[in-house]
């Protein structure tokens, strides 16, 4: 096993200085931490759909940051740069169901409300939401899959079981049950979120970490003394940042997508605010007379969770020195 793993670690830095050689950034000294990244964001640039995924993600964070510039202009100034707020009621004497228009670009929903000014500020909404739920369960996974790689023992055997219990329920029905305990609300739904996602992260931790406790450097440092908490955050740690940053990415476009579900059952975002899966949830019931009310958001989240889905399979073509195009 041992000879396995030392193979496949050689074999990956042969990947990587190969290429490093390839693209000429090789030095005297070996591959260098500054030539690796380069590398990585040369594989990274090279990937047209991850490039494509990154400016439809830039565009979305845009339209966040004005949804909060608005707001903070119209607190402190009075000034917003919207004629409209998101909330409101017969915008500019607008009518309910009003079609797409020069004086309302998506149209207005079931009680006059401007829906591209709601999109633009449920932008904020679903990806800050999905930035937490997924940081939330990003923090909480890794710390129990490296306590149960690293000891391994009756101490993984504990954390395994849990794990497993979790994972018998489907996504959904576990952040439903989770609800019903503490109560529907946005913040609620995110926790949930985040929750349902812990022992999927802490499996990823756990395997990457069985793997890295056996390699060389991990001997050396307990030879030298290190502690087990230097050991696990300083060493072993580092070494699993990559697979969590391809995983944590995909997992914001599911995040969201998990989250605008649970709004659109009404477990989530509660009216009238802003939020992509509400909006839906509150517009399919006009459907026949406002199409248009579904079709806007559900955009909204199409683009946004295929974005993140790009630049989540970008960046394991650019981190992985297996992955040959």
């Amino acid at each position: 096993m041992k000879e396995e793993i030392s193979k496949t670690s050689e074999s990956n830095n042969t990947l990587f200085s190969e290429e490093i050689s390839n693209e000429g950034l090789a030095t005297s000294e070996g591959v260098s931490g500054a030539s690796t990244w380069r590398i990585i964001i040369k594989r990274f640039r090279r990937n047209q759909a991850a490039l494509l995924g990154m400016g439809i993600l830039g565009f979305f964070l845009l339209l966040a940051l004005i949804s909060f510039l608005d707001e903070f202009l119209y607190t402190y100034f009075n000034y917003p740069i919207f004629p409209y707020g998101p909330n409101d009621i017969f915008a500019g004497g607008a009518s309910s169901f009003e079609p797409p228009s020069d004086k309302h670009i998506f149209g207005t929903d079931n009680v006059g409300r401007d829906i591209f000014v709601r999109i633009i500020y449920g932008a904020r909404i679903s990806i800050t939401v999905g930035f937490l739920a997924v940081f939330v369960s990003l923090s909480v996974g890794t710390f129990f899959g490296l306590l149960a790689g690293y000891f391994g023992g009756i101490i993984d055997s504990i954390i395994s079981i849990i794990l497993e219990i979790l994972l018998a329920f489907p996504a959904i029905l576990l952040a439903l049950a989770i609800l019903v305990i503490l109560g529907n609300s946005l913040e609620n739904a995110m926790l949930a979120v985040g929750i349902v996602y812990i022992p999927y992260y802490a499996r990823i931790v756990r395997g990457q970490t069985f793997v890295e406790r056996e390699l060389v450097y991990v001997e050396a440092a307990k030879v030298l003394g290190a502690k087990t908490p230097r050991i696990l955050t300083k060493h072993i740690l580092p070494n699993v940042l990559g697979v969590l940053v391809i995983y944590s990415t995909l997992g914001i476009g599911t995040a969201i997508l998990e989250v605008a579900a649970l709004s659109f059952l009404g477990l989530g975002a509660l009216p009238p605010t802003a939020e992509w899966g509400s909006m839906i949830g509150d517009g399919r019931k006009y459907f026949a007379s406002g199409p248009h009310l579904v079709f806007f958001p559900g955009m909204a989240i199409l683009f946004t969770v295929l974005s993140f889905n790009l630049v989540g399979d970008g960046l394991r073509e650019a981190l992985d020195p297996r992955f040959k195009r």
